[in-house]
């Protein structure tokens, strides 16, 4: 640490300073010992999940360690992004990144499997996958056709990539990973090409974009809807499997978008699931589209008894550990607040008064 502002400079200031949470988190996850019956995971932002198992497998699911808007520019949005064609917007999208990072990617430990679910890069990072590939070599690296084909771009060996398209299942050690289908419509107008005009074509095969997960382990059955938005299908794939708990990116859409699964369709998507629990993530990350997710708790309050649902509403902090089945029945998350040892030795104040 510096001494005298003669020794610190921009670089130190960062070093020093990020990720907010240096290694706390990493120690967390390394320390925690599952309990035979049950899965742990950690939400790391945006739909960035890390899983658990009781026999030790750890799976890194969509961690983003990248940034939104860092200036002004010339005001306007970049030709040919997917807001633009959608929405046919000029103006530049104020999407500033509103979380801490709360995990060091550098310093993960243990991980048998980096998933990503699309290829928008707030869920395909560069920097995860580094991290990933440097200190965990034997790590598999797992994602739809044009996913992997970022990663081998980027330098990831082949050998260490498969590629998933719905149906397929992957294990990796006791956990399996069952790829479904994916309903990400603004991952379909999604186009590196500036150029390229969409319109009037038939759009690109979301198989090979982006896929929705099942992760199946001894504790429960985990599903990650990625940047799904709402679908009728969901119902067939609660069919098919067990769900436990599901996620969805939830958040508040701003005029004339849709792009996040509004409080409402969340709950729809739990129920058409048949999940026990229900989490909304991504509504955390982007300042233009926060939102409050008690919403999701309010009007599953308004609903549940007329029509009879099954499932709850859990409200997280990014940061925070979620255990199934422990938590099931939690309605939200609160970190643990310390002081549980207080006057367990005699206290220094001048007199008792003091207090």
């Amino acid at each position: 640490m510096a001494n005298t502002v003669n020794e610190v400079s921009k670089e130190s200031w960062i070093l020093s300073t990020f990720p907010e949470w240096g290694t706390y988190l990493n120690e967390e996850i390394n320390q925690e010992k599952v309990a035979e019956g049950t899965v742990s995971m950690w939400w790391l932002g945006c739909t960035g999940i890390w899983i658990k198992s009781h026999e030790n497998t750890n799976i890194l699911c969509d961690l983003w360690c990248g940034t939104g808007k860092r200036s002004h520019g010339d005001g306007k949005m970049k030709k040919g992004h997917q807001m633009m064609r959608m929405s046919g917007v000029e103006k530049m999208q104020p999407n500033l990144r509103t979380q801490p990072f709360v995990i060091d990617p550098f310093e993960v430990k243990d991980v048998d499997a980096l998933v990503v679910t699309h290829i928008h890069s707030d869920h395909l990072d560069i920097n995860t996958a580094a991290a990933v590939h440097q200190n965990c070599p034997e790590a598999k690296f797992i994602g739809p056709k044009e996913v992997v084909a970022t990663w081998l771009k980027w330098g990831i060996p082949e050998e260490k990539t498969i590629v998933v398209a719905p149906g397929d299942e992957v294990a990796i050690k006791d956990i399996t990973i069952i790829a479904l289908e994916a309903f990400d419509r603004t991952a379909l107008v999604t186009c590196e090409d500036p150029n390229e005009q969409l319109k009037g074509k038939l759009p690109q095969d979301m198989d090979k974009i982006a896929v929705n997960y099942l992760f199946e382990t001894s504790g429960g059955s985990i599903y990650h809807a990625g940047d799904s938005h709402y679908s009728n299908l969901f119902a067939k794939h609660g069919n098919e499997h067990k769900i436990d708990v599901c996620l969805g990116a939830y958040g508040e859409n701003p005029r004339g978008i849709t792009d996040k699964v509004t409080s409402v369709d969340m709950l729809r998507m739990a129920e058409s699931l048949n999940a026990n629990v229900v989490i909304p993530v991504h509504y955390d990350i982007w300042a233009n589209f926060m939102a409050d997710p008690k919403e999701i708790t309010e009007i599953w309050k308004f609903k549940k008894d007329r029509l009879h649902y099954q499932f709850k509403p859990y409200i997280w902090q990014v940061g925070g550990k979620f255990t199934y089945p422990t938590n099931k029945d939690d309605l939200e998350f609160n970190f643990y607040r310390g002081f549980d040892d207080v006057f367990s030795i005699d206290n220094d104040t001048p007199f008792p008064s003091f207090l």
